[in-house]
């Protein structure tokens, strides 16, 4: 196979003026495509960052932002004894007065109730005619759904009165669930 030979440019011979055109528009367009990507990178920079401003501003004006307050232990307490008090509040008191009208007998009377300090159980202090209606109450309590356990804490004929009443105390535990 025959050799063949290349030469670029010959060394006799001259670049025309044409050839150094070309290569300086080829690097005025090189030049040119530089200048107008990093335009172009610096106006998506600054619209994207304008975009997550704008968002950012949208999400603070759904949710308002609250001031991070410092709260004191004094305060803490406060809010505790707050919770206590409005998860009595919320207690399902309708069920447990309708389970002591059901439970009513014409000879008991009733005369204060106090809820426990965790709400789960209940102090019933009232007068009853006799020991007779007394028990009879104290077993209709343990007939009703919402209360259980109930028991007499304490009795006390009274001497003073001409009809010699029974002051008591009953514990019941109290279900709230029903």
């Amino acid at each position: 196979m025959r050799s063949l030979k290349l030469s670029f440019p010959y060394r006799k011979q001259q670049i025309p003026l044409l050839d150094y055109l070309l290569l300086a528009a080829g690097v005025v367009l090189l030049l040119s495509a530089v200048y107008l990507l990093k335009q172009t990178m610096s106006k998506i920079a600054y619209w994207e960052a304008r975009e997550a401003r704008i968002t950012l501003q949208q999400k603070h004006i759904r949710q308002p932002r609250t001031p991070v307050a410092r709260i004191s232990k004094a305060t803490q307490q406060e809010l505790k004894q707050v919770d206590g008090i409005l998860h009595q509040l919320n207690l399902p008191w309708e069920k447990l007065f309708d389970s002591l009208e059901m439970a009513d007998s014409k000879g008991v009377a009733l005369l204060s109730l106090q809820p426990g300090v965790s709400g789960k159980t209940i102090r019933i202090t009232g007068e009853a005619r006799n020991l007779a209606a007394l028990v009879e109450y104290v077993q209709a309590l343990e007939r009703e759904p919402a209360l259980k356990n109930a028991h007499l804490a304490s009795y006390k004929t009274r001497q003073d009165h001409p009809r010699h009443p029974v002051v008591f105390s009953v514990i019941a535990t109290w279900h709230e669930s029903l």
